[in-house]
């Protein structure tokens, strides 16, 4: 599997399919297929896939390791950064489709909405990983500061959880079901950082 992995044509691939529910959202709204409230369906659609994506950048490293796939690395940028711009889609679709950019009516929103103001909290800590995902960045902030900067991913994927939390008001499963994994993500980080600290038996 990690040959196949590291062929040329597996990077391609795994765009298009980061791209494919985006496409099929476009596809749903062309052809009159997102329901009753559209706006409502193309929000709860790409948060979704931001959450999703966002956990699937955090299984990365587990699965390499787990699987003996080194080549995974290869893809965990290309991942981080969809998982920005599907997090990009779902606020602008709240700013442009949803607010028309009314400034006072989406400060109450923060104000007084706290799934709203989670969501945010969400994008802004994902924002500066976005901006620093480049080699030049990791040479200009260093390894180690570049790894210690890039950690927020794990904060913005709380916030994010509770985000769908707070917004779900009756079946709660879809979220739980997503806390429940982002907490096995997080198991399995500190159980590393423990044996890192302890350092290996003697």
């Amino acid at each position: 599997m990690d040959r196949i992995l590291k062929a040329a044509w597996t990077k391609p691939a795994v765009f298009l399919l980061l791209l494919a529910p985006l496409a099929d959202l476009v596809w749903r709204g062309f052809h009159d297929q997102l329901g009753a409230n559209p706006i409502e369906a193309i929000t709860r659609g790409t948060g979704v896939w931001t959450l999703r994506i966002l956990l699937l950048t955090l299984a990365i490293t587990p699965a390499r390791r787990l699987l003996g796939w080194p080549s995974l690395i290869r893809f965990r940028r290309m991942i981080g950064l969809f998982a920005f711009f599907y997090a990009l889609l779902h606020l602008t679709t709240y700013l442009w489709l949803d607010k028309f950019f009314d400034m006072e009516e989406m400060r109450q929103d923060v104000v007084k909405r706290r799934f709203i103001t989670a969501g945010l909290a969400a994008f802004l800590l994902m924002l500066p990983l976005a901006l620093t995902s480049t080699a030049g960045w990791i040479r200009r902030l260093g390894g180690k500061r570049w790894q210690a900067l890039h950690r927020l991913v794990y904060v913005s994927a709380a916030a994010a959880v509770v985000h769908y939390l707070w917004l779900v008001k009756v079946d709660i499963r879809p979220p739980a079901m997503y806390a429940a994994l982002l907490l096995l993500l997080l198991g399995y980080r500190a159980k590393q950082w423990l044996t890192a600290r302890r350092g290996p038996a003697v």
